[in-house]
């Protein structure tokens, strides 16, 4: 079957690798739509590991249950891609996040797990969650970026009445705010380096107003906009230069959520997190329980997911799709891909 595989440094290459085979366990899956996640920007910008068929938000028909008895064949299904151990304290506690063995053989995220990147890919069966009939195809695809936005907002612990400020307006930056609102934020504002994407978080209605990130009186029109800085600052971005701005953006008690991830060292004036007594608090996945709530919040029309999405483009398309993404000047921020088209 065919897949796009990683090649090279912002390269995929379009090839045959080995169809699942039962094995009486895994749920065997046929993929219906993937979508595109920053993580997988970050990869792919990387050109590593070589060899890895990426894709771990999707939705999927199931061709062979496993072991999963209340599943059959057709049923329509999205999973967690993560691999946690289900027996270490993290796991038994809900929080399989923190658990050593989650991304190990994560699904599109390991070599040993092709994810939906390709036409057919096999899944743990503890980790596939059926969808509601009124679900549509792509918005099972959009249920793992949604969690991951959840999961941030839960952290921030939000109050009503407070000021909130995304940083970076893709996909997980945009859901973010979309549940600042929902709870309760009063004014939820976006920083960008992308004019478009800034733009596009206003007309989306999730924000109330955007910031160019590279405008040199971005922190003055910030505290003025603001009556003295954000209660709450969300870092969706993982832009070393943006956590300074981060810093000084948020006021004093304040606290900053890290969702945006780096593997850059991250250097700022620890004076300014010690005088303000902020918060600095990481954020890593969802929990299974915020992955499910994100799949009930869909299918029962709380929540709109499909605005979201600005393209689906065939398997052999992938490589425009990531540029696309990435070119600093589109306003695209969720594109999918149908290895059926």
């Amino acid at each position: 079957m065919k897949a796009a595989v990683l090649d090279d440094v912002k390269k995929f290459k379009i090839t045959e690798i080995d169809k699942p085979t039962p094995d009486n366990e895994k749920v065997i899956i046929d993929i219906i739509k993937t979508g595109i996640c920053g993580s997988d920007i970050h990869n792919w910008d990387a050109g590593a590991p070589k060899g890895l068929v990426m894709g771990h938000e999707f939705t999927g028909k199931v061709v062979d249950p496993g072991n999963r008895t209340d599943l059959k064949i057709g049923d329509r299904v999205t999973t967690l891609p993560i691999s946690p151990c289900g027996h270490c304290e993290a796991c038994e506690t809900g929080n399989p996040q923190y658990c050593s063995e989650t991304w190990l053989h994560a699904v599109g995220l390991s070599l040993d797990n092709p994810g939906g990147l390709t036409s057919t890919i096999a899944v743990r069966p503890d980790m596939v969650l059926k969808l509601p009939d009124n679900v549509k195809d792509e918005e099972g695809a959009m249920v793992e970026p949604t969690a991951v936005g959840l999961h941030a907002v839960h952290l921030a612990d939000i109050k009503v009445g407070d000021k909130v400020l995304i940083v970076g307006g893709g996909i997980i930056g945009l859901v973010s705010a979309m549940f600042a609102k929902l709870e309760g934020a009063q004014y939820v504002a976006v920083s960008e380096t992308n004019e478009a994407r800034g733009k596009k978080s206003v007309k989306l209605n999730v924000a109330d107003d955007w910031f160019n990130a590279k405008d040199e009186h971005f922190i003055e029109n910030v505290m003025a906009k603001t009556n003295g800085g954000f209660d709450i600052v969300i870092d969706c971005s993982g832009n070393t230069k943006a956590v300074e701005s981060e810093l000084m953006s948020v006021k004093a008690g304040g606290t900053i959520v890290l969702v945006g991830v780096s593997t850059k060292p991250i250097e700022f004036a620890s004076i300014l997190a010690v005088m303000k007594e902020l918060k600095i608090q990481g954020a890593i996945a969802y929990t299974k329980e915020e992955f499910k709530d994100c799949i009930n919040l869909i299918a029962n029309k709380k929540i709109d997911v499909m605005k979201f999405v600005d393209d689906i483009l065939p398997l052999e398309d992938v490589q425009k799709a990531y540029e696309r993404l990435t070119s600093g000047t589109d306003d695209a921020v969720k594109i999918m891909i149908d290895p059926n088209k």
